[in-house]
This record gives C-alpha cells, structure tokens and sequence, in this order.
C-alpha cells in the first residue's frame, strides 16, 4: 500500500471529498498541518514512510530533507507556485515534482486581484466597517479613486499578470505597461500590453501588480530603492509571493505616504506574526492566501493532484512535470 501524505493543505479534499475517495484507493491517507517554517531532518522525520506527499506553498523541502528523507515517489503541488521545493536535489534522489497547470488558477487569482484593487482603491473594508458600527454620516472620509485612464504597471505577464491585464484594460480602460523579463517586447506587444524596463514601470504607474514568480532574481524585486522611484500615492497589489517585496521597506513607504494604499493575498510569513504593522493599517488589506479558493479553481487543482498519484502508481508520466531531467531516473518511464 502507498503511503499518501497531505501537508498543510486544509482545502485539498474538504469541499470535493470524491478526491479523497479516489485516493483512498490507492492507499493510506494522512493530512499533516506543520510549522510553516519547517524544513530539513525535521521535516523529513516527520513525513518518513510516506511516498506520496501533495504540498502546498509550505514548509520547505530543501536538500537537507531529500538526503534524510525515505523513498518519495511524488511530490505533488496542489497550486501552481514550488520555490519551496529544492528541484535540483529532488531530481538527483529521483523524486518527481509536479504541479497545477497555471490556467487554472488564471482566473480566480487575476480575480482576486482586482478585488482587492477595488477594495483599496474605493476604501471598501473600511466603508462596511463604519456602516456596521452605524457610523453612516462618516461616509465623507471614504472618498476614493477611479481605475480608468489610470497606468497600471504588471510585474510579470505570464498566465494569470495577462489576465490581470486584460481585465484593467478592456474593463476598466486603464493603460497597462508591463515587465517580464520572460517575455520578448515583440511578443509583449502582441498582447496589447507596451513593455516597459522594471525602472520605467515603477516611475509612471499609479497602480502596480505583482503577478511574477518567485526566484533568487525576483527576490526583493521591490525594496527601497524601488520605493523610491515609485510616484508618491501609488497603488499596490502582490497576489503572487510575499518575498517579491521587502516588508520593512513596504511599510515605511506606506508611513511616509509614497504608497497610499496595499492589497495583499500573500506576505513574506505566513501566517505572519499578529504584530505585524501591516495587519493594522487602515490603507492595507490582506487576505490569508485565497486567491485560489474558488469552487472552481480548487475542483481543476484537485482533479490535477489526484490524477498525478494515479499515474504515478499505475507507471504512467504526469503533466506539469517539473524536474523532467527525473525521468532519466525511472526504469519503467514510457518513452
């Protein structure tokens, strides 16, 4: 029997529990909720005997994990993001990494963005608190902005930043630059979008959304200095990764008003510490990590993982492979 492990992951299974049924054909099941933080030996000792673990956005199976831990089989991404997998050392111990195609997160994450957009942008969160408290003539001090004709510069244009974009764009008539690096300018301005330095982004968007992956290039894409060549009041949204931006620097541009208000699905820490300034910021809205949650997203995220085990235990390839190097490492891999 297999040994399948669910690793922080509170969705998987829970509104669509056919997934579990399905993989409670193949073998045992267990679900873990760990340290965020959590990584190496420790980690490793925790999930020993379990050959299948399907992760989320934490902990972190780096090298030291994969030289402690048993036999793995898979390690399958529910979502679509794995910079908290060490690729390099899973394909060395011929462990298969895969992931959820990024369409079909397109576009409840896209979505969520322009939700939190517009709830910064119209001070909606704290609109609704005042009406609750019967504060209605205080409705004065919750005057807001407008998106069209506004330029909205997109940090990454890939799957779900074009989406993103097109909604501001054909939606909402706003002018959107884009950086990506990923992308050639030909190809940039094929999707309708002017492609622009990272520089050049920042100086002239009065909205900015982060949308790229996370890497040791992306890293702390957005610290002080990027701060500094923002225009003062500018708009933010991060529904990509908490580490593309440096926390101590994004909080001091919001106290010194060069940014004016903050949406956030994602933080550097999560969960992050309760005393975090940004948790108490009125111009500041966070969501713990939903971008995804979406009846329909978590269906086609859930249908992906589950078909990943099942080809894995009947020697079949999966999609989305990441590491395909791996497969070198497989005798019963089907040419």
């Amino acid at each position: 029997m297999y040994k399948i492990a669910i690793v922080n992951s509170s969705s998987f299974g829970k509104y669509f529990p056919e997934h579990i049924e399905r993989l409670k054909k193949i073998g045992n099941i267990e679900r873990f909720t760990l340290p965020g933080d959590m990584h190496g030996k420790e980690l490793a000792e925790k999930l020993m005997g379990f050959n299948i673990i399907i992760a989320s956005v934490t902990p972190f199976y780096d090298r030291e994990f994969f030289e402690y831990k048993d036999e793995t089989l898979l390690i399958t991404r529910h979502g679509i993001g794995y910079n908290n997998i060490d690729i390099k050392t899973a394909t060395e111990k011929g462990v298969i990494v895969t992931k959820v195609p990024g369409v079909v997160e397109r576009e409840a994450v896209a979505e969520t963005a322009i939700a939190l957009l517009m709830a910064v942008m119209r001070k909606i969160r704290e609109a609704s608190l005042k009406a609750r408290e019967g504060k209605w003539e205080e409705r004065a001090n919750f005057i807001g902005w407008e998106i069209k004709d506004k330029t909205v510069g997109i940090i990454g244009y890939g799957n779900i930043g074009s989406r993103v974009g097109e909604i501001l764009k054909n939606g909402f008539n706003a002018k959107v630059i884009a950086y990506d690096p990923n992308i050639p300018d030909e190809k940039l301005k094929q999707m309708w979008v002017e492609p622009v330095s990272l520089e050049e982004l920042l100086s002239r968007s009065d909205i900015i959304s982060l949308n790229a992956s996370l890497n040791e290039k992306s890293r702390y894409m957005i610290s002080e200095k990027e701060f500094n060549m923002m225009k003062n009041g500018v708009i933010i949204v991060n529904t990509a990764r908490g580490e593309l931006m440096d926390e101590e620097a994004l909080i001091k541009a919001i106290k010194s008003g060069k940014v004016a208000g903050v949406g956030l699905d994602v933080m550097k820490d999560e969960p992050p510490d309760p005393q975090n300034p940004l948790l108490h910021m009125d111009n500041v809205v966070v969501t713990p990590h939903i971008a995804a949650y979406t009846y329909e997203c978590l269906k086609g995220m859930g249908d992906k993982v589950v078909l990943d085990v099942e080809k894995i235990v009947n020697k079949e390839i999966p999609d989305e492979i990441i590491n395909k190097d791996v497969l070198e490492k497989l005798p019963w891999r089907k040419i």
